[in-house]
């Protein structure tokens, strides 16, 4: 039996605690050390616990479970943590060992060491051991030297505790416990709200003040310079101040350079002299001061010539060195730094009249919430199913493939892109012996092998490509890229690649990641009558592809990965604004945007269609987008057009509108799916289909919806935008039992009803008159319920309608009054996404957040039957099989099936009837419990409404002809 699956102690275990117990004293000592605990103690320690120590296994240098790290002195400090437990690959906890004589519970240094090397990690929790005593320490919480070692601990023991604890250890730090959840429920339940300050945050806290204080004193000392210039020096200091000292940490530069300067005046020049050496030993272009043959991208000839005062730079420096600072950067990420610069570029610096730096958020962050980075997991997905799709099965010289992303932001792409092709690369080495791939591997610090600094750079100049608008974010991508080339190399290494090779460094990423606009060309400039201003050509920034990677003249990208921007082009549907208005008339006109028509303009939509006119036949494609491209009208030319031009097309989504906490971006009002696929080689007629899965949380395991979907059969219900199903195979076919059922139809096929969005619209209701609009009072949204409107939400919040806010030109014309079904998309507390539907009176007139349905006079229809097919459980089963996080439409509700009546048959007849009494029964019963006063009274009136409902649902299972297995199968979804 698996030690770690067993609530019994180890036999190795309690061995272990009996011979530390024997010689305690001869431990505590000077001579025994930290190796020999490690070794003789701890190694013993948690391979009884599971973990695969030594590797004996012969897993994957990306998958052994523990990381030995030796230690790297610098400025007289260890640089790495000596353990680091993983499964898959991924970082779970740090692990800092040290002698026995160390005071573990009471000395602050060591605990304040491995708090800042698993708070820079962004770890939960970390373990400080030297096998006698065994803390651990909640490493969310950002450290400071003035704690004491007892901060932050959640769990100390000593080894006298091991034997009656065992059970609680094992079920928190076992493989198996770490496998199956354990250990992160632990640390959710020990989370020490208070001080708590992840890393990225605090960090982005930091790099804000130090751009806050360096436009400030240049705007001030440097009276000419322009905007873009200040934005540019800004960026560019503060990168090249980060890379530095990274470097430092990792032992790649001398440590305490950068301190160094604060000593003294003439900070910047000194600083500027540091720039110089290092353009001299890494070649990016993040230090590019001379100009280069064979450099298509001009030098920095700005920030050497700008004048800066000594106490912006000391401030920035200051706190940026042990002990004072809490960041370790040799374990920090690229990725963490990705995520913090995506927030960073959030926000732009302005010049005043007077010159004077002022720091603003960009206007489309401030409209869409705030800046949203895509989660690993979600980079990570799409990177397998594109970039390890292409590569299965192949050698690195089958595996030379471009990457595109064509939005990259900060490049969390790209950067997820380039580690996969890292590893896959090592890997496949690896497998293949060592001995015969010198060139590309070596054997660094703790025996991991690594790929050498030129293939590193081979792999990243043949294979990673990205563009993106803001030419700050550019630089950001660039710079956690060579970051990335850099991991695990020291002085050492680069001082022999520069001996041996004769190379610097890094590479100039200056041909692969470039400053664009995605979706203009240069012909946006054609025919135009104006000259363009300065400002517009920057703003509009357009972006020939072949001209820029000269390649597409003869070849696509293998793969196109990535998630981009989706602002809404339009205030109104074929009113472009803001900044928006350029690209809006462009697309109208372009043919190659055609596809991406429909409603109000999305930019997702036309990047989607840009990112597959640059795939390759049989590469890959994979993207994160709204939910809307399965099912909503203005999608309908996007979701025709990739299911045209690829296959294998799969659409992996969460029930994120069941659950707005379990969205991808869980501060973004939207929903988001991933979709795959691959670039046909030919394009048939009739491919439409993709392959839905839907997951019950946000993890890529087992989903609970699973199905192949053909736009043939979703024609059935509606020709118009064909919407794709969230549902599973079973619920997909009961739905088209549903709507070709006898005498079905869809009720925007009905003439006796007329749907329309419920918003005060001239153009809707031009032929209405009412007598007195004057008394005719909004309708909130929130006021309508299920064969009710909730007058008590309404008192105290009238609002009465102006018509003089809603005209046509400058003739203002009335609106009818009349009587008509409100509905209303719900997202309750429950959380359940839902229909509501009512029958309202005048003299409501419709918000904007509502649909109304009127009947047309002659009609032998009422409302109340259509109000009861609104509100009963097959409705709305119905709606959420196709629904997305977008407010109910026309559209949407014309989709619907609806039960036609023959007034001349007896039994039909009847069966309509039934449903205009107990719908005239559930509406008395609703105004029964508005005006009741204690909560036994509504009690007794809700089960009589219970009952109601039941019957309800029973009539509309006659009507559309379902079995007892059926219903069933509605009742499972709306659970």
């Amino acid at each position: 039996m698996s030690t770690t699956d067993s609530t019994e102690l180890p036999a190795e275990v309690l061995r272990l605690v009996e011979k530390f117990h024997l010689h305690r004293d001869a431990y505590r000592t000077g001579p025994y050390n930290e190796t020999q605990v490690r070794r003789e103690f701890i190694d013993p320690l948690f391979t009884a616990l599971g973990w695969d120590v030594d590797n004996r296994r012969g897993y994957a240098e990306a998958y052994k479970d523990v990381i030995h790290e030796d230690a790297i002195k610098i400025g007289g400090e260890t640089k790495a943590p000596d353990y680091c437990f993983r499964i898959g690959g991924t970082r779970k906890f740090f692990l800092e060992a040290k002698k026995p004589s160390i005071n573990v519970k009471d000395d602050p240094g060591p605990a304040y060491q491995l708090r800042r090397y698993a708070w820079s990690a962004k770890l939960p929790l970390s373990i400080l051991t030297d096998f006698e005593e065994f803390a651990v320490y909640d490493t969310r919480i950002q450290p400071d030297q003035t704690h004491k070692a007892g901060n932050a601990r959640v769990l100390y023991l000593k080894y006298t505790e091991y034997v009656d604890r065992w059970s609680e250890i094992a079920s928190i730090f076992s493989r198996d416990a770490v496998l199956k959840g354990s250990f992160d429920k632990f640390a959710e339940s020990n989370k020490q709200k208070r001080g708590t300050a992840e890393v990225d945050d605090a960090f982005l806290a930091e790099i804000e003040s130090w751009r806050d204080l360096l436009a400030k004193n240049l705007a001030l000392r440097n009276p000419a310079l322009k905007v873009r210039e200040l934005n540019y020096a800004v960026q560019v200091t503060i990168d090249r101040i980060v890379f530095l000292r990274m470097c430092e940490d990792r032992g790649i530069e001398t440590y305490g350079q950068l301190r160094d300067l604060t000593s003294g005046n003439g900070v910047y020049p000194r600083l500027l002299g540091l720039f110089d050496k290092a353009d001299e030993k890494y070649n990016s272009g993040l230090f590019h001061f001379l100009q280069e043959k064979r450099r298509a991208e001009p030098p920095d000839m700005l920030t050497p010539s700008l004048v800066l005062d000594d106490y912006p730079i000391k401030s920035i420096i200051k706190n940026l060195y042990y002990p004072d600072s809490p960041y370790e950067f040799s374990v920090l990420p690229a990725e963490i730094l990705g995520q913090v610069y995506e927030q960073f570029l959030g926000k732009v610096i302005r010049l005043t009249a007077g010159h004077r730096a002022v720091i603003e958020e960009k206007p489309e962050v401030k409209k869409a919430g705030g800046v949203f980075y895509t989660p690993a997991y979600i980079v990570d997905n799409i990177v397998e199913k594109t970039v390890g799709a292409l590569l299965r099965g192949k050698t690195p010289e089958q595996a030379k493939i471009k990457i595109l992303d064509p939005a990259c932001g900060s490049g969390s792409f790209l950067i997820g892109a380039y580690r996969f092709l890292l590893d896959w690369h090592r890997d496949w080495y690896l497998n293949d012996g060592p001995a015969k791939h010198t060139k590309e591997l070596y054997q660094g610090p703790g025996g991991l092998w690594r790929l050498t600094t030129p293939e590193k750079k081979r792999i990243l100049l043949t294979s990673i490509y990205g563009v993106d608008i803001d030419t700050q974010a550019v630089e950001v991508t660039k710079l956690s890229l060579l970051l990335k080339v850099l991991e695990g190399e020291s002085e050492a290494s680069l001082t022999t690649q520069l001996r041996i090779y004769r190379q610097r460094a890094l590479p100039d990423l200056s041909d692969n990641i470039k400053c664009g606009n995605s979706l203009i060309a240069s012909d946006y400039y054609h025919d135009q009558q104006t000259n363009f201003l300065d400002a517009e050509v920057h703003r509009v920034n357009a972006f020939d592809w072949e001209a820029n990677f000269p390649f597409l003249g003869k070849e696509r990208f293998d793969a196109v990965i990535g998630n981009p921007p989706y602002d809404v082009m339009e205030k109104t549907r074929g009113a472009a604004s803001g900044p928006h208005t350029a690209l809006s008339e462009y697309v109208k006109i372009h043919p190659d945007y055609q596809s991406a028509l429909g409603g109000k303009l999305n930019l997702f939509r036309f990047f989607i269609v840009r990112s597959l006119s640059l795939v390759r036949r049989n590469g890959r494609y994979g993207m994160i987008v709204p939910l809307s491209l399965l099912a909503d009208v203005s999608c309908a030319r996007t979701r025709r057009y990739l299911l045209r031009e690829a296959k294998d097309v799969l659409a992996d989504c969460f029930p994120q509108k069941d659950n707005p906490l379990q969205r991808v971006f869980l501060r973004a009002k939207l929903s988001t799916f991933v979709v795959t696929g691959t670039k046909a080689a030919l394009v048939p007629e009739a491919r439409a289909k993709l392959r839905v899965r839907v997951y019950p949380r946000n993890r890529f395991d087992d989903p609970h919806t699973d199905c192949t979907v053909k736009l043939a059969d979703t024609a059935v219900i509606d020709p118009k935008h064909n919407p794709i199903p969230l549902a599973d195979q079973r619920h997909w076919d009961l739905c088209l039992k549903v709507h070709r059922a006898r005498n079905v139809v869809r009720l925007g096929q009905v003439d006796d009803y007329q749907v329309t969005r419920g918003e005060i619209n001239q153009k809707v209701y031009e032929d209405f008159i009412t007598e007195d609009p004057a008394h005719s009072r909004m309708l909130k949204g929130v006021e309508v319920g299920r064969f009710h409107q909730h007058t008590r939400l309404s008192q105290g919040h009238r609002e009465w309608f102006d018509e003089s806010k809603y005209h046509a030109g400058n003739t203002p014309k009335p609106i009818r009054l009349q009587r008509r079904i409100a509905t209303q998309r719900i997202t309750g507390v429950d959380e359940r996404l839902r229909i509501v539907a009512t029958v309202i009176d005048p003299p409501c007139c419709f918000a904007d957040s509502t649909n109304s349905i009127t009947v047309r006079p002659g009609s032998p229809y009422h409302l109340e039957y259509l109000l009861g097919l609104f509100n009963s459980a097959l409705y709305q089963w119905r709606f959420k099989l196709t629904s997305t996080n977008n407010n109910v439409g026309t559209n949407e509700l014309d989709s619907m099936p609806f039960r036609t009546i023959n007034f001349n048959d007896p039994v039909d007849l009847g069966r309509y009837n039934r449903m205009l009494e107990l719908v005239q029964r559930a509406t008395g019963l609703h105004q029964e419990i508005e005006a009741s006063r204690t909560g036994h009274d509504q009690t007794i009136i809700k089960r009589q409404l219970d009952t109601s409902d039941d019957q309800i649902d029973q009539l509309v299972s006659e009507l559309f002809g379902l079995d007892r297995d059926d219903t069933i199968t509605v009742a499972e979804k709306l659970r």
